[in-house]
């Protein structure tokens, strides 16, 4: 065996989206204007007041040192005050949170500090990676479960776990989902919480996408559900909500045992963020909460002005409830080329990048997915780069 063979990473299948971002930066290197709808990567500014505390508690020099890798303890507390604002359920700051470097990190943490080598995970396909190669870091065995706008997901569930042996130890799960934008109410959450129960199933939620809801939809949380907590957690990023997708600062929430092993974890993995990114998440999350529907209003404005774009182009598709995402059907001429042939053929023909829905699972090939991350005049732009495109049949 090579020296340099590693086995968890030779588990790890290529990174999809690399040659469309390498077709992206070529044509960037060659002068070229291209609009990057791809990566959900928030263009606009973190809120004034939520920088002006990072910027004060940073003058501070006790602020500098090592802080607590479960998260600083105001911080904690005020994660409780916002799961009982929001959403009526009880969160108890010391034993049922901590405060994560972002989603992914806390995700990937505690999927390697509760599977064993060979327990199976399940995960919606598509989705977005860590939800699924998570568990194949920790050494854990995936199986997917179909998503998307023709399937019953909950039903889909059931099929799996019930031809699945060993049988499944952990369910990892996303509503508003990325890439898809599929959106559930509280009855579903019901069901999978009790089903996760009576099949002695672990329930991990990612509610990245909480407040980028629209056309009046509300995103429940999964801990509503009575009896979540026995089986399950919650991970929520600040990313989205506050623009603060660079600062890396989320939290894990729920049950007693799990949070208490992603807790230890992290212990021996690093001190915690950086306290004034924690100190300025107090305010992000205790204070007034109009930066928050200030910026859903300008997903609204941008999803409507895409999906009514691509439908002017003679691309019709369907405008989600939930999410800051777009995705997309391959117009049916084009669908020969598959998601990432058909990605770069848009960099090259309409000066637009986008993700292939291949990059999220097998279950994506067939469609792409934009990100929304682009003002209203870009997007505008970019519609007219597509509709060009299409018009011309590029695709031979």
């Amino acid at each position: 065996m090579s020296l340099f063979k590693f086995q968890r990473m030779e588990r790890l299948p290529p990174y999809i989206f690399g040659t469309v971002i390498e077709s992206k930066m070529a044509a960037r290197r060659a002068g070229e204007d291209i609009i990057d709808l791809g990566m959900g990567n928030p263009d606009m500014g973190t809120p004034k007041h939520i920088v002006d505390k990072l910027l004060e508690a940073a003058a501070k020099e006790v602020n500098h040192r090592y802080s607590a890798s479960r998260g600083i303890t105001k911080l904690r507390h005020a994660i409780s005050n916002w799961y009982g604002r929001r959403y009526g359920v009880d969160i108890d700051p010391d034993s049922e949170a901590v405060v994560t470097m972002g989603a992914k990190e806390g995700l990937a943490h505690l999927t390697l500090a509760t599977i064993t080598p060979g327990e199976v995970v399940l995960a919606p396909d598509p989705t977005y990676p860590i939800h699924s190669y998570s568990a194949v870091i920790a050494g854990g065995d995936l199986r997917s479960v179909p998503i998307g706008p023709d399937r019953d997901f909950f039903a889909d569930l059931q099929v799996a776990v019930s031809q699945t042996w060993p049988r499944p130890r952990m369910l990892v799960i996303s509503f508003p989902h990325n890439p898809t934008g599929t959106v559930v109410d509280l009855r579903f959450f019901e069901k999978v919480v009790n089903f996760c129960k009576e099949n002695q199933i672990l329930v991990v939620h990612d509610l990245a996408y909480a407040d980028l809801c629209f056309d009046g939809y509300k995103a429940p949380s999964l801990l509503q559900v009575k009896g979540a907590k026995d089986i399950g957690v919650e991970v929520f990023s600040l990313s989205k909500s506050y623009n603060m997708a660079g600062w890396r600062i989320g939290f894990v929430c729920g049950n007693r045992p799990m949070v208490g092993a992603l807790t230890r974890i992290k212990s021996y993995l690093d001190y915690g963020a950086f306290q004034p990114i924690q100190i300025a998440a107090i305010i992000a999350l205790n204070e007034h909460q109009e930066c928050v529907e200030e910026i859903v209003s300008v997903y609204k404005e941008r999803r409507d002005t895409l999906v009514g774009g691509l439908e002017r182009a003679g691309w019709p598709v369907a405008s989600p409830l939930g999410s800051m995402f777009i995705w997309a059907k391959i117009p049916e001429r084009f669908s020969h080329l598959g998601s990432v042939d058909f990605a770069k053929m848009l960099i090259r023909e309409a000066k637009v990048a986008v993700s292939p829905g291949l990059g999220f699972g097998a279950g994506g090939e067939g469609y792409v997915r934009f990100a929304l991350v682009e003002n209203v005049q870009r997007i505008n732009q970019a519609v007219r780069g597509i509709k060009k495109a299409l018009a011309e049949d590029s695709a031979g």
